[in-house]
């Protein structure tokens, strides 16, 4: 028996670059460059531990990662693959341009049947949205259970289990499998790709997929499909210039006057 693990990631903008809208009110995705969600990075590296816990007791486990997302999403699969990822699925058509939170978990969700899944492995949240509301829709549309935002996660005997640590208590969840689950940035920190990791990359299987493969209409994703809609923006102010206190003997007053007016003190 194989243990199918399918994990989510997403190709976000890269949060140190200077990010501007497109006349859509979409991300100009042209203007800057992009990378594989630091929050997935964690899901993929909990999908490894659990492979290989499964293959040291003498199963098969095999991990396909899966993204929705233009051509250079490509990268975020490789970087996946790199790590140690069996095989990936790219979503890729002109028609998901715009596709908001609901509409991505049905995209997803229709890929992850496609493949075949034990286990759907998600991080809390993308670095970019930050929405967290993902595994939860796909959960309701793969009519699974969930357990989500989980700092530590074990697979054994069919059943999923992890721990969720709360501001005022710990949980313990589990839930039979198939199932989803996402993970925080506690559950460990994610392995780098080594330079043999990255070789084998270049040769594993990518499988891409359209609407059509998904048997998905137009209508029901992109920017005609999303039930949300930004309507407007404003640009982040110029940072300005902070104000300088040259002390003449009076430095401490000035600057316990300053923090006073702003309410910091």
């Amino acid at each position: 028996m194989s243990l199918r693990i399918v994990v989510c990631v997403k190709y976000v903008p890269d949060a140190t670059g200077d990010r501007h809208f497109a006349e859509d009110w979409t991300l100009d995705r042209d203007d800057v460059d992009g990378l594989l969600s630091e929050l997935d990075e964690y899901a993929v590296e909990q999908a490894l531990q659990i492979a290989e816990s499964a293959r040291e007791a003498g199963e098969e486990a095999e991990i396909t990662v899966l993204t929705v997302g233009p051509e250079d999403a490509a990268d975020a699969l490789r970087k996946a693959l790199s790590m140690g990822a069996d095989k990936a699925v790219h979503v890729e058509d002109d028609d998901l341009h715009g596709t908001d939170a609901l509409g991505t978990s049905l995209v997803l969700a229709k890929a992850i049947e496609h493949i075949g899944y034990d286990l759907v492995v998600c991080g809390m949240a993308s670095t970019d949205g930050a929405m967290g509301v993902l595994p939860a829709m796909l959960a309701e549309r793969l009519s699974v259970p969930q357990a989500t935002l989980l700092s530590e996660l074990t697979v054994a005997g069919g059943t999923v289990t992890g721990r969720r640590d709360g501001d005022a208590a710990t949980e313990r969840l589990s839930a039979q499998l198939p199932a989803v689950v996402s993970v925080t940035d506690q559950s460990g920190e994610a392995r780098y790709p080594s330079f043999k990791g990255i070789m084998a990359a270049k040769k594993k299987p990518v499988e891409a997929l359209d609407l059509e493969d998904l048997d998905l209409d137009a209508e029901r994703v992109g920017l005609a499909g999303s039930r949300t809609e930004v309507i407007s923006a404003t640009e982040r102010p110029a940072r300005t210039a902070g104000e300088i206190v040259t002390d003449e003997g009076e430095g401490a007053g000035q600057l316990a006057g300053f923090l006073a007016g702003q309410k910091f003190i």
